[in-house]
């Protein structure tokens, strides 16, 4: 689905990327984690067309898409979810949630393919449907997350890209987030998920990647980075 192959990225003539590969599949959760700094967000902005790539290769369903704008990569199917989060913050839940909702068939596990409607968004996430009236500024932090995350799916995406959906949010709501995750893979969603919360990153991920000062420095199921003393201690402060 996501193949990024050697890719380097620069802010100006800083070098930031240097050689960053990673795969992700469908109805897979690939987390891709690190301390501050390491370029995790760098990555997800040079795959969603934010950055340009000088080198390397971005490809989404086998179509070359690393020298495309941000809005031709989300009409291929890519939702973004920031880690500002971005809602309208004088706009309601409802409105949020409609305002670029775009017709498609997201992807499914079983082979069929389902559309995200308001009445799923609902399903999925109770507490936006108790609160669809509400303006974006008078909902919680993690109510707030939850609609970054569910205003994408009404783009009908393949893939969703998520730059740490658990930072600042309680313990609680952290689970929740899990949870919703796991229920989107299972539908058939590939989802790469940039984290610093390991715990949360263990507990949904099926595949991990570990980046330092640019580099992919580590890559391997959640047993091999729970095993790997060297990486958590240096690379995760674990």
């Amino acid at each position: 689905m996501l193949e990024v192959e050697n890719v380097h990225a620069y802010y100006g003539e800083s070098h930031i990327l240097q050689g960053v590969s990673l795969l992700v599949a469908p109805g897979e959760i690939v987390c891709l984690l690190g301390r501050n700094g390491a370029g995790k967000t760098t990555t997800i902005l040079t795959i969603m067309g934010y950055l340009q790539p000088r080198r390397g290769r971005i490809r989404y369903n086998n179509r070359e898409v690393g020298s495309l704008p941000p809005y031709a990569v989300a009409r291929l199917g890519v939702g973004f979810v920031p880690q500002e989060r971005r809602i309208f913050s004088s706009l309601t839940v409802l409105e949020n949630l409609t305002v670029f909702a775009r017709k498609g068939f997201a992807a499914s596990g079983s082979g069929v393919a389902t559309p995200w409607t308001l009445a799923r968004i609902f399903e999925v996430f109770p507490a936006l449907h108790a609160r669809e009236r509400n303006l974006g500024f008078q909902l919680s932090g993690g109510e707030q997350q939850m609609l970054s995350i569910a205003r994408a799916l009404m783009l009908n995406p393949q893939l969703l890209l998520l730059d740490e959906p658990s930072e600042g949010l309680a313990p609680m709501i952290v689970q929740q987030i899990v949870e919703v995750l796991a229920k989107l893979k299972d539908e058939g969603l590939g989802i790469l998920l940039v984290e610093q919360n390991l715990r949360a990153a263990l507990a949904v991920g099926d595949r991990h990647y570990v980046m330092n000062k640019g580099e992919i420095c580590f890559s391997g199921s959640a047993a091999d980075l729970e095993s790997n003393d060297l990486v958590l201690r240096n690379y995760l402060s674990v």
